[in-house]
């Protein structure tokens, strides 16, 4: 976690919404140190992006003009995997789109204050685990891989491959790195970890993960993964 400041952005194209809901953020923000944008729309989000990426969390609404907030989150999933998305929507019809960008939770309008502090403690929380590392000792040398970029590890023979933004193949055993991981992973049968929130689509013989890549999904995993899923949401 930023030890300074949360950056935070809201996006709606209802300007009394986000101010709203601001409102709501400075509270919450009492006794830390927050910085709050707002932007009326995806694009103009988007626009500011490109020039800083660094914000922590993401209060987006989902019913937009030209590109909705799903799309949107997509877009910024491409390069960013530890921004903390927070939906923010007057229907409850979306939650399957979460799948695609790993959103935090869905907050219905109008937004209660208790479960956005709630939503929010969860994501400062999550913002803290993205930092810790894990030191990889290879025949190549060694290497520090930050946790949220590992997107899943796997078994071949006496040694583990990690996948992250490169892949690092260990002599040490799953059950390791099984100790060293947090909630956001799963174990997939003897030869799988898995990143939940790298996940885009479950189906009963695979997992396809947000950079395309599958892992095959063993016999009677099906439910206990969908069930792993929906506790984070």
């Amino acid at each position: 976690m930023k030890h300074y400041t949360y950056k935070i952005a809201i996006c709606d194209d209802s300007a009394a919404d986000a101010a709203y809901v601001a409102g709501f953020v400075r509270q919450w923000a009492a006794d830390r140190v927050v910085e709050i944008k707002s932007y009326p729309s995806a694009e103009a989000f988007l626009f500011h992006y490109e020039e800083e990426k660094d914000f922590d969390i993401l209060l987006l609404d989902i019913e937009m003009g030209q590109m909705d907030g799903v799309s949107m989150a997509k877009t910024i999933r491409k390069d960013n995997e530890s921004i903390q998305i927070i939906f923010i929507t007057g229907y409850s019809d979306y939650i399957a789109d979460g799948y695609d960008v790993a959103a935090l939770h869905y907050l219905i309008k109008p937004v209660k204050k208790q479960q956005l502090f709630g939503v929010l403690d969860r994501a400062a929380e999550r913002l803290k685990k993205n930092e810790k590392e894990l030191l990889l000792k290879s025949v190549d040398g060694t290497l520090v891989m930050p946790v949220r970029e590992i997107r899943y590890l796997e078994v071949q023979q006496n040694y583990v491959t990690v996948h992250g933004r490169q892949s690092v193949t260990v002599k040490r055993t799953l059950g390791d790195f099984e100790k060293e991981l947090d909630e956001r992973f799963f174990r997939l049968g003897r030869s799988y970890i898995v990143n939940l929130t790298c996940i885009r689509r479950i189906t009963k013989t695979e997992v396809m993960l947000s950079d395309g890549s599958t892992i095959p999904l063993p016999r009677g995993q099906y439910d206990a993964l969908n069930r792993a899923i929906i506790a984070r949401t």
